[in-house]
């Protein structure tokens, strides 16, 4: 998963079109990324096949900085916070593999997709944002469209139904602290630098899995197709994470950001042609709840927006 608000460059505004192409882009190869985490996930271990990600993608990354003509050296007084945006997505990539190894992908997409809800309340508690009454009025609908969706998956699988609200609340504190990054880094260099520090964050801990004998994070030894499935992984994660990054280069976050809901779309399509997995209407009502629930939450931003400037 990923945020179609995250902080970019400045955009040009006679490319808003190639922005908006490569966000379609983004909803197409996003739930990729899930599809290929429930197909390593059925073999391998969930710590793994986080930890692969972020080494396949760091290694697909440096070269595209090498290219790009970015240095690898980090701006002064980044390092922290870096890992702290590692640690989030570790826990965010983590919690939403182990749901959907067994959960539908749509029904765990849908429910994590209350983050900007969590990120609007943070804004409002954590950071004193201003937050009217219509915009927190949403984030309560769109609760309740979550909890649509949780009742028949709790009953269907237990508490694993709630690991995709872990990966919305860690997902959301790494928006916060990419905010803050945004203004320091590029987007490219940042990414690769967030997925190496979190490989090297993951692999000592996937090693002392196998020491303790803890299941979810102890290596295997993937054989055949399984090495595709995690390549896919961290491929689709560099592949998606980099037509975000440059569609906010090139159009606002205004024109793209509700494009975004339609990756609910594509995960239910991958859904069914490689697992056969439809919702079922609970669900398909919560994903109308959550996405209406967001769009507005978007127009409201824009309106106080407008209403600042002026």
């Amino acid at each position: 998963m990923s945020d179609a608000r995250t902080p970019a460059m400045p955009y040009l505004n006679d490319r808003i079109v190639l922005g908006v192409v490569l966000m379609l882009g983004f909803c197409l190869t996003a739930p990729l990324i899930d599809v290929a985490s429930k197909l390593a996930a059925q073999t391998i271990p969930v710590g793994q096949v986080t930890t692969a990600r972020f080494i396949v993608q760091g290694l697909l990354m440096l070269p595209l900085c090498l290219l790009l003509g970015h240095g690898l050296r980090l701006p002064p007084g980044v390092l922290s916070r870096l890992v702290l945006r590692a640690l989030f997505l570790i826990l965010s990539t983590y919690f939403f593999v182990a749901a959907v190894k067994v959960m539908p992908i749509a029904d765990a997409l849908v429910i994590a997709f209350v983050e900007p809800f969590i990120l609007l309340l943070l804004g409002k508690y954590l950071f004193a944002e201003e937050v009217g009454p219509r915009r927190l009025g949403a984030s309560v609908v769109g609760f309740a469209g979550a909890l649509l969706v949780i009742q028949p998956s709790f009953a269907a699988f237990g508490l694993v139904a709630l690991f995709p609200l872990g990966t919305a609340f860690f997902f959301a504190f790494y928006m916060l602290v990419t905010r803050s990054l945004s203004r320091q880094m590029h987007p490219v260099p940042m990414q690769f630098h967030t997925s190496t520090v979190a490989a090297a964050i993951c692999l000592p801990v996937m090693f002392l899995g196998t020491g303790i004998e803890i299941p979810t994070i102890s290596p295997v030894w993937p054989e055949g197709i399984e090495w595709t499935w995690l390549f896919a992984v961290g491929a689709a994660s560099a592949l998606a994470h980099l037509m975000i990054s440059y569609a906010l280069r090139y159009a606002p976050s205004a024109t793209v950001a509700p494009l975004h809901y339609l990756e609910i779309l594509s995960a239910v399509a991958f859904g069914w042609l490689f697992f056969s997995d439809l919702p079922n209407a609970m669900t398909f009502a919560g994903m109308a709840v959550i996405t209406a629930s967001g769009l507005y939450i978007f127009h409201r931003e824009r309106v106080v927006e407008r209403e600042k400037r002026g």
